[in-house]
């Protein structure tokens, strides 16, 4: 086995063989490699945006850049990163430093590399900016956004800018903690250059979504102390095989993907992916889940990616993808892949690339509105917090301190447990369960998965908000349609003084933003008939453990 590569078993591999032959066939491995833009027809993307192909080479004179930059932070004492950013602006990074992680701390720092640690802020999880506070004296923020500055964004930079302050920095040694990572020539460009930040400018015709490799991935984790240049190089060793019809890892494993997608065995789509990796899924597969989603979310088609706790089952438009299993024989997934970090980022761009084309979306082209819009709509609520209540929506039912939230009737002397299993009724045949939680703390849909899969026979996707609606967005709102959605928040836990804090020059608190976040979506899903209630924690401790026992009594009483 080389040091990356594709294994697919199985009824899988007829599906990705014939997918694989059309391909070949049609010429797609030569011109892409060739960066050739009329794969996707004469309008539909331009030579530019296959930028990500060269960025294996382009982006080694980066790292000679930041270099120098990382010199001058460790000098300064700081060797804390937070990393503000949601989705495709974080997740890479996060996944570069988490993978190596363990060669990092074994390696204590050295003059060429020295040892750091990095905080990522993606949305209202108070405990982690507790934890980055702690740290305020070494800590150096950086705020990546190809376009403006979210909602999170603006707040999480002026509660570091406030707190820098109140430690009696000046204007300009509180602009000398912030570095900027985002397009040449973006709102936020501008807004950097008045505010007196550093500014680091990527390519504005990259996707987001495909930049890995690019400033968005490499800088932060650089700064937090990852060896870039070892990425880089895993990287460059994968490109020679991307333009071969034979023994093209990248090729198959986007055959896998979009031949399955339009038909896989039996006649059916198997449009979902069951991602797993070794240790229990990371930042790699939460980049994988967002890569597919926002490259292949068009349209009404899609992939869609899970993790183990929430696909579980015998799904018959599931399949399995095991990233870096330890061994092949062991391995009960329908296709392995082996790579390490660097060729995983570009062979997974790849394949989205060809698993779009096979699908007939532009896996390039601006993204759709549906992201935006739901940022825009919170953005709107936001600015009635001065006159009183955020929203005037009234539960339909409370029980134990739960408050449900429908936009349909609710059944006289129906409970909590009723409504839950009529959301579960409502996934379709074909379709998926969504839980996106906008909570501080440690709770997270993964304890709801497998009680939610067992009740409805269908996957279970899961994430926080808003970074993983914001990640996936695409999927469940342009794809196939097929998603019913559970949207938990709650009041700030108690104790949980910045979550109640107001945003430094804003008329709200993290917690006010993190329900208008909520709402936001909620209203995007409504828009789109898509099945959702939303359930709000008044006491966010218990009643997560009674939302647990009612989700599992759902599973009890629907279990044949």
């Amino acid at each position: 086995m080389s040091g990356f590569d594709v294994l697919t078993r199985g009824d899988v591999l007829d599906s990705a063989l014939q997918a694989r032959d059309y391909l070949v066939s049609c010429g797609v491995p030569g011109a892409l490699a060739a960066k050739d833009p009329q794969l996707w027809g004469r309008r539909a993307v331009d030579h530019s945006r296959l930028g990500w192909l060269d960025l294996p080479f382009a982006s080694r004179g980066l790292l000679n850049q930041v270099g120098g930059l990382v010199a001058e932070a460790r000098y300064s004492g700081l060797d804390h990163v937070v990393l503000i950013g949601v989705g495709a602006e974080s997740l890479a990074a996060q996944a570069i430093v988490e993978a190596q992680e363990p060669a990092m701390a074994g390696a204590g720092g050295s003059a060429e590399r020295p040892s750091g640690e990095l905080t990522v802020l993606d949305g209202g999880d108070t405990a982690a900016l507790a934890f980055a506070m702690e740290r305020l004296d070494r800590t150096l923020v950086v705020l990546a956004s190809k376009a403006g500055v979210s909602l999170e964004g603006d707040a999480y930079r002026r509660i570091f800018a406030a707190a820098f302050r109140e430690r009696g920095l000046s204007e300009r040694e509180i602009a000398s903690r912030f570095l900027v990572i985002t397009d040449h020539g973006s709102p936020l460009h501008d807004f950097a250059r008045q505010c007196g930040y550093r500014i680091g400018l990527t390519d504005p015709y990259l996707p987001g979504h495909f930049g890995a490799l690019s400033a968005y991935g490499l800088v932060p984790a650089v700064l937090a102390g990852a060896d870039a240049d070892r990425l880089l190089e895993e990287a460059a060793s994968l490109v020679p095989s991307l333009s071969k019809d034979e023994d093209n890892p990248g090729l198959l494993l986007g055959a896998v993907i979009g031949g399955c997608a339009q038909q896989g065995p039996g006649g059916l789509a198997r449009d979902k992916l069951l991602l797993r990796e070794p240790g229990g899924p990371g930042a790699l597969s939460a980049w994988i889940s967002q890569l597919l989603a926002v490259g292949t979310g068009k349209r009404g088609r899609g992939v869609l990616a899970f993790e183990p706790p929430g696909g579980r089952g015998d799904f018959p438009d599931v399949h399995g993808v095991s990233v870096n299993p330890r061994s092949a024989a062991q391995d009960e997934s329908d296709t392995s892949v082996w790579a390490p970090l660097g060729a995983q980022f570009l062979m997974w761009e790849y394949a989205t690339a060809v698993a779009g084309w096979l699908l007939g979306v532009n896996p390039f082209e601006a993204g759709s509105t549906v992201v935006q819009e739901a940022e825009d709509d919170a953005a709107t609520l936001l600015r009635t917090v001065a006159d009183g209540s955020l929203t005037a929506e009234r539960p339909v039912y409370v029980e134990d301190d739960i408050e449900v939230h429908a936009d349909f009737p609710w059944p006289p002397g129906a409970e909590l447990q009723t409504v839950l299993g009529g959301l579960v009724a409502s996934v379709p045949s074909d379709g998926y369960l969504a839980v996106m939680t906008y909570l501080s703390g440690d709770f997270s849909g993964r304890y709801l998965a497998p009680s939610l899969a067992r009740a409805s026979g269908r996957p279970v996707a899961y994430g926080p908000g808003p970074g993983y609606p914001h990640a996936t967005g695409p999927v469940h709102k342009d794809g196939p349609g097929n998603g019913a959605f559970l949207i938990i928040t709650g009041d700030p836990a108690p104790g949980d003084a910045l979550a109640a804090h107001p945003v430094p020059g804003r008329p709200y608190s993290l917690a006010q933003l993190q329900i208008a976040r909520a709402l936001g979506e909620l209203r995007a899903l409504r828009a789109r008939r898509l099945p959702v209630i939303r359930l709000h924690l008044r006491n966010p401790v218990d009643g997560a453990g009674r939302l647990i026992e009612a989700v599992r009594a759902v599973a009890g009483a629907r279990r044949p």
